[in-house]
């Protein structure tokens, strides 16, 4: 090399500081030649990204923010944020800038950048095939190559001419195709021979304040036809869990035996005889964990009119593993639907009939294996490949 390989990137959460570090260890053995001396790597970063060597110029946690009032609280501090961190990703000169997720923030960076000619990447496409597949143009004019957790999301980008390489999903590089079911029962302390049913009503507060009610409510018909029924609810953090405690303390559960626990999402999950969540990322981890589930989501009304009516929702299905499979494999109980009666007959379902579950397990496997890809490898052999492409020209 004529001079280091610089490399900048933007975490802007936990979950991105995470990918970040496997990242930059996958970049490393992709070019195992280069010293320490000849390849840098600086941006905003979390603690895992800085323990593989990253240069924090700001922290990761500075980009965490939540909800519409606090972000326009922040707004000014972000608006600096970003423009100062831009300006200085430029005076860098780095051979590639990748934002991981954050879309909000890291798209408008890549596309000033890119207008300067500096290589961009998008590391995990937003949500494209269920909410405007437009914005996949957008999102070309900002990056020169998205990195994509799922398959059908590169033909929706071949579309609109945008490069989209599909690199598989860390989950399903992390978790075992089979998973250790008496060892997480072991682990949570599970003694008894009743069925386990594990009950994720989601990790932010309007999530729990809207589904937890609604759940519970569930669990306790479950548990009036199903003897020595105990309910696990991990809970995200201390928030979350203060939210759960005060929640079961006015409406304690008369038919089954309730544990809530300090994270432990996952292991919760593979413990469990039935999953009960709401949709999102949890109903991708209870299929890796090879559990049946149902799920239950509501929206506020408002928000629900509105998607309706302008068909802002493009995909069938909302939970991952139908949309991954093309069809219903797990039931989906939505707004209205989305009551104690049906969701505590959609768990009796698959309580009482096991060859229910025995005819989607196969998929689930196949499911798991067709997204167990080595993300970060894949990751870094498609910015490898765009670095060695060389610097485009700035657009006039």
């Amino acid at each position: 090399m004529n001079r280091p390989l610089r490399i900048a990137l933007c975490a802007g959460e936990a979950s991105g500081d995470l990918l970040g570090a496997d990242l930059v260890r996958a970049l490393r053995e992709r070019f195992p030649d280069a010293g320490p001396n000849e390849m840098h790597f600086a941006g905003i970063a979390g603690p895992k990204m800085r323990a593989v060597g990253v240069e924090s110029w700001r922290d990761a946690s500075e980009l965490s923010v939540m909800g519409l009032a606090e972000v326009l609280r922040h707004l000014p501090r972000l608006l600096r944020l970003r423009r100062d961190f831009r300006q200085r990703v430029l005076e860098w000169k780095p051979d590639v800038f990748i934002g991981i997720d954050a879309p909000d923030f890291n798209l408008g960076v890549e596309k000033w950048l890119k207008a300067r000619g500096v290589r961009t990447v998008h590391d995990v496409s937003p949500s494209i095939w269920a909410w405007r597949e437009d914005r996949a143009e957008k999102i070309g004019e900002s990056a020169d190559r998205v990195l994509c957790l799922f398959p059908m999301e590169p033909p929706i980008y071949a579309k609109h001419g945008v490069d989209a390489r599909f690199i598989g999903h860390p989950l399903a590089d992390s978790m075992p195709l089979q998973p250790d079911r008496p060892a997480a029962r072991r682990e949570l302390g599970i003694e008894g021979t009743g069925p386990v049913l594990a009950l994720l009503p989601g990790s932010r507060m309007g999530e729990i304040a809207r589904m937890l009610p609604i759940f519970l409510a569930a669990a306790d018909r479950v548990g009036k036809e199903t003897a020595g029924l105990e309910v696990l609810i991990p809970a995200a953090d201390e928030h979350c869990k203060r939210a759960i405690e005060s929640r079961l303390q006015q409406t304690p559960l008369a038919h089954a035996r309730t544990r809530i626990l300090d994270g432990h999402a996952q292991q919760a999950m593979i413990a469990g005889d039935v999953v009960l969540l709401a949709s999102g990322t949890a109903a991708l981890e209870a299929m890796l964990a090879k559990r049946p589930m149902v799920i239950g989501h509501r929206i506020a009304p408002t928000t629900y009119r509105i998607v309706r009516m302008f068909g802002l929702l493009k995909s069938r299905f909302v939970s991952l593993p139908n949309i991954l499979a093309g069809r219903e494999l797990v039931p989906e109980c939505l707004q209205d639907d989305c009551t104690p009666e049906r969701l505590s007959a959609e768990l009796l379902h698959w309580l009482h009939d096991p060859q229910a579950f025995a005819a989607v397990e196969p998929e689930f496997l196949r499911l798991h294996e067709e997204l167990r890809r080595d993300a970060s490898r894949q990751a870094a052999q498609a910015i490898a490949e765009l670095i060695a492409r060389g610097h485009p020209q700035p657009a006039p």
